[in-house]
């Protein structure tokens, strides 16, 4: 395994907690979960399809070595927030996930980036994760992930959140338990109930994209987001799904045009990936936010997410040294004693943010 770029500045992860997990975005549901799915049933005319339909773009990823030669995958997957008339440089991520699969490829580990991360920017200096982008493009980006986690970037995916709405119609909807009741949008506005609710089309892209109706805003939208991409990754890896040739080429049509991917990561790649990870399950997705302090003001007076030194640190030794299944586990503990000790004399709970999600 290649030892990871010594980062720049560390971070502390915040103790996980087990529950109904997010995982995979287009990159984890949709380029690695599709590409397990595929393996089985991509005939000529999807990989065609794919290849056809597919952006791509200069990263800078080092293509001489393999992914998996190292006996580690990890996908940096970005959700686009692209205007109309912007160019690379003036673009910000609004969703920002590194995808991490071991050597085993067995399991997956999908890890949120808060967008106002307060990180080292390599030739720039301190500044939010997601501003690295209109300093030095995808390139810096991905340089600047790689100096916070310690991971080497294998591929890179761009997802526009705006495909969401095809794919789950092609998928016939997606389960998500709901943590609590909120609407989003101002014209006819999306309702979505406590509890197990079903996400289609335009209701789906609502769901990921509201922060506004949430007192803590980005980390609930960030919550949402990961619930719905391990609806997806789940509906992806069923059985049903994976027997059914109409319904995957569905899928592949609808979402493609909204793939924006590394110059490397064609379909045969995704399907001699998908074939080297026949056994991945939903239920081996692992989910959670890296590791932070908190929020507060620099002395600029941005606002921005602190990152936790010592956690983030932890995290990086566990990824290297091929155990995140244990560091998980014990992040969860750990962020139950807080949540355990984090009641105000009013009986209010005053918990901070969780950090980790993983499946049931």
């Amino acid at each position: 395994m290649r030892k990871p770029p010594t980062p720049k500045r560390a971070g502390r992860v915040r103790p996980p907690r087990r529950g109904a997990a997010w995982s995979i975005l287009a990159s984890t549901a949709l380029v690695t979960a599709a590409g397990v799915a595929a393996a089985s049933s991509f005939s000529a005319n999807l990989i065609q399809e794919f290849d056809t339909n597919r952006e791509t773009i200069e990263t800078g990823i080092d293509q001489t070595s393999e992914a998996f030669e190292d006996g580690e995958m990890n996908i940096l997957v970005l959700g686009s927030d692209a205007r109309e008339g912007q160019s690379q440089e003036d673009q910000r991520s609004d969703t920002m996930m590194l995808v991490h699969i071991p050597e085993s490829r067995d399991e997956m580990y999908v890890m949120s980036i808060m967008r106002d991360l307060w990180v080292e920017i390599p030739d720039v200096g301190m500044s939010k994760v997601n501003s690295a982008q209109s300093h030095g493009g995808y390139p810096l980006t991905i340089d600047t992930v790689e100096g916070l986690t310690g991971a080497e970037i294998d591929h890179m995916v761009i997802v526009d959140f705006d495909g969401f709405s095809d794919l789950t119609s092609a998928l016939g909807g997606v389960e998500v338990e709901n943590d609590m009741a909120f609407s989003a949008g101002q014209a006819n506005p999306s309702y979505y109930p406590e509890g197990t609710i079903r996400l289609e089309g335009t209701d789906a892209l609502r769901f990921v994209r509201e922060r506004k109706a949430f007192t803590d805003g980005d980390y609930q939208r960030v919550k949402n987001q990961q619930k719905f991409l391990t609806g997806i990754a789940s509906q992806v890896l069923d059985s049903s799904t994976l027997t059914n040739p109409a319904k995957i080429s569905d899928m592949v049509k609808s979402f493609t045009p909204y793939l924006t991917v590394d110059e490397s990561l064609d379909a045969q790649t995704l399907v001699n990936y998908g074939m080297s990870m026949s056994k991945m399950r939903a239920s081996n997705i692992t989910s959670f936010t890296i590791p932070n302090a908190g929020t507060g003001t620099t002395p600029g007076g941005a606002s921005v997410v602190w990152p936790d030194e010592e956690e983030l640190a932890s995290m990086r030794s566990a990824m290297e040294d091929g155990t995140m299944d244990e560091y998980v586990q014990e992040l969860q503990e750990r962020q139950d004693e807080q949540a355990d000790g984090a009641i105000d004399e009013s009986g209010e709970d005053v918990t901070e943010e969780p950090g980790v999600e993983a499946p049931q």
